[in-house]
């Protein structure tokens, strides 16, 4: 299927912006290097299980949940406590957006045949916009978007090392994302997702 980049030859964005906002280099490449090399030693990454289809699977990229209260109100295991970095960036992120985050969700990609599936992200505060704010480092990867009712429209945006995107209104309604699998070499990328949960 065609893909179409999220950006005109004049570098605007194609999306509307009251659904997006993309920043590159939100952070400096030595920011994102020390970030990066930070949570890559620090972090406690697990790798979860998901079930398709009846049958159970094993994620293929590692997560680690911080913030104020679990990720799910379901979800039994405590969020792990913030650390001095992630409040570094998270009070960044928040003084650009103007928006108040009390949970973030840590991705790691290791390589390309870590992934994510297509899908929009639903855990947030019921009744409020889900506007989540993605912070990238390392390893630039296509982040792919489809409308949810015509799969031909379909856009792919790179998050580079460092960018900042804000996912606002209803994206998350109408789009969902993904980051697909790669056959070319890929380093090590972490993404960090900045959200509000009840």
């Amino acid at each position: 299927m065609e893909q179409f980049k999220l950006f005109d030859d004049r570098e605007h964005l194609l999306l509307p912006e009251h659904l997006m906002e993309y920043v590159p280099g939100f952070f400096t490449k030595m920011e994102s290097e020390r970030y990066l090399k930070t949570f890559l030693e620090t972090v406690s990454w697990q790798q979860t299980k998901i079930t398709i289809y009846d049958k159970e699977m094993l994620t293929p990229r590692l997560c680690a949940w911080f913030g104020d209260r679990p990720i799910r109100q379901d979800d039994m295991r405590p969020p792990i406590p913030w650390t001095e970095e992630l409040l570094e960036i998270k009070s960044k992120v928040e003084n650009h957006t103007g928006i108040r985050f009390n949970g973030v969700l840590l991705n790691y990609y290791r390589d390309g045949n870590d992934s994510v599936a297509w899908h929009s992200d639903k855990d947030t505060i019921v009744g409020l916009k889900t506007e989540i704010a993605s912070v990238s480092f390392g390893q630039p990867r296509n982040f792919d978007f489809r409308n949810k009712e015509n799969h031909k429209q379909q856009y792919s945006l790179e998050l580079g090392n460092g960018s900042l995107l804000l996912m606002k209104g209803d994206l998350q309604k109408y789009w969902e994302h993904r980051i697909a699998k790669s056959s070319k070499t890929m380093k090590a990328r972490i993404n960090l997702t900045f959200r509000k949960v009840a």
